[in-house]
């Protein structure tokens, strides 16, 4: 069976205000198919985290088309595009955004429990499948607080697989690490591609990151000006 793509943009053009008008994104079109790990890179300024944003439905002032599953996203409600942020989308992000007066097992729940699809018992138990992944069971009941950062960016990269998304979306992962810690970020990545088939797509201004993935984009000022597989 011939799945859609996971996510399709189509001619994406946005604008900024402030406070004159500035073109930021110039008519980028992109298709990223199921597995695969893409890193979108460019200098700072480039777009590259605006395009996430929009990507990820919480910017929907843009022109284009934008598509996830095949199914076409823009002009839907902002009600209908909080679901399929919680369905189809996970996030990871430079900084952890972990609650610390919870525990790591906790954390790791909260977008199953926005979701609502399954009985807290069984999220437990999920929320423990994913811990393994990253070898963190044994700090399932500790405070946020009392991990290091590296731990702190698997519990997140953890928690970002809850709910089985079609996508990862990344916005600098190891931006905020060691390269020690930037290394197992990287290799638990490429571990998702490999073995679960995770799609991600994945914002970094790390050659040495983006060298790893099956697919770069480069961009510079607004445009698309590369598209490659980096072996």
């Amino acid at each position: 069976m011939k799945y859609p793509p996971t996510l399709e943009a189509k001619n994406l053009v946005k604008y900024f205000y402030s406070p004159e008008k500035t073109q930021v994104l110039k008519g980028l079109t992109f298709t990223v198919e199921r597995g695969e790990f893409v890193s979108v890179m460019g200098k700072s300024g480039c777009g590259k985290s605006t395009l996430l944003y929009l990507l990820s439905t919480m910017d929907t002032a843009y022109e284009g088309e934008l598509l996830i599953d095949g199914v076409k996203l823009t002009g839907k409600s902002s009600q209908y595009l909080s679901q399929v942020r919680n369905e189809k989308i996970g996030f990871v992000f430079q900084f952890h955004y972990l609650l610390h007066e919870f525990t790591v097992l906790e954390n790791v729940m909260i977008p199953a429990l926005k979701l609502g699809k399954f009985p807290r018992k069984e999220l437990e138990y999920r929320a423990m499948e994913k811990l393994r992944i990253f070898d963190m069971q044994d700090h399932a009941l500790k405070k946020a607080n009392q991990l290091s950062g590296g731990q702190k960016q698997r519990v997140a990269i953890a928690r970002s697989l809850i709910n089985d998304p079609l996508i990862i979306m990344g916005d600098e992962p190891t931006g905020n690490l060691d390269k020690k810690n930037s290394d197992i970020v990287f290799g638990i990545f490429k571990e998702l591609a490999q073995e679960f088939h995770q799609t991600m797509l994945i914002v970094t201004h790390d050659p040495e990151f983006a060298s790893g993935t099956d697919r770069i984009i480069e961009m510079e000022d607004g445009r698309i000006i590369n598209d490659y597989r980096p072996y």
